[in-house]
């Protein structure tokens, strides 16, 4: 499967830097156990062992990155997202969905998956980064301020039509990765980004789509249909 992996080479990297920035104090203490307090070394060390080891376990247990069961059947959008639905709305989406759209709003806290999956089958038409804020992405209006990444879908299931999804970040996150580039072909569920740390995912439909979750639901990337297209 494409990107499978990425998550995880994602998490070691994060590792590897805060093993550094372990070894970096470590040293510091010897320092000041030598020099200014003496007796800090040993509940120094315990102390800084165990915020790496608190930390390793939180960044494994963020950056897990389960395949997808993707649902079968012709016009099913999944989502492309792991959270809390908490806008379901119109709104304008000139670049990809050329005008007015319906929107669905996904908020994914600490504790959720963020890999991301593409929503429908097709072909990537855009991936454009904008700098913005980084609000609590609680906050509805972090959608419309906060740095993001916008990807278009042509669908190759004509009545689709094109779909989109934003990546936004949040007060914690401040990393997207995109994995896909215009022109790249992607599957229903397929991975194609990663946010670090709390944030949002907006996807943007066509106006006669069939919206298939609501208000509070909890939706699973490349899963839960949240909408549905043509009869």
């Amino acid at each position: 499967m494409k990107h499978k992996g990425k998550a995880k080479a994602a998490f070691r990297r994060m590792m590897i830097r805060a093993l550094g920035i372990y070894w970096v104090l470590g040293f510091l203490l010897i320092a000041i156990n030598r020099f200014l307090v003496p007796g800090l070394l040993i509940p120094g060390v315990i102390s800084l062992t165990g915020l790496l080891l608190g930390f390793a376990l939180f960044a494994g247990y963020f950056f897990r990155d389960p395949d997808a069961q993707v649902p079968v059947g012709n016009g099913l959008i999944v989502s492309p997202g792991h959270g809390t639905v908490d806008v379901i709305d119109e709104t304008d989406e000139p670049s990809v969905m050329g005008g007015r759209c319906r929107r669905v709003s996904i908020f994914l806290s600490v504790f959720n998956v963020h890999v991301q999956q593409a929503p429908v089958a097709g072909a990537v038409t855009l991936v454009r980064h904008t700098a913005g804020q980084f609000l609590n992405a609680l906050k509805l209006e972090s959608a419309a301020l906060n740095e993001n990444v916008l990807i278009g879908f042509q669908t190759s299931e004509p009545a689709c039509g094109p779909v989109a999804i934003k990546l936004i970040t949040g007060l914690i996150a401040r990393r997207i990765v995109p994995w896909v580039q215009v022109g790249d072909t992607v599957a229903k569920g397929e991975r194609v980004s990663l946010i670090q740390f709390g944030s949002r995912v907006d996807i943007y439909l066509p106006l006669q789509s069939q919206i298939t979750v609501a208000l509070g639901d909890r939706v699973v990337g490349g899963e839960t249909v949240v909408a549905r297209m043509g009869s």
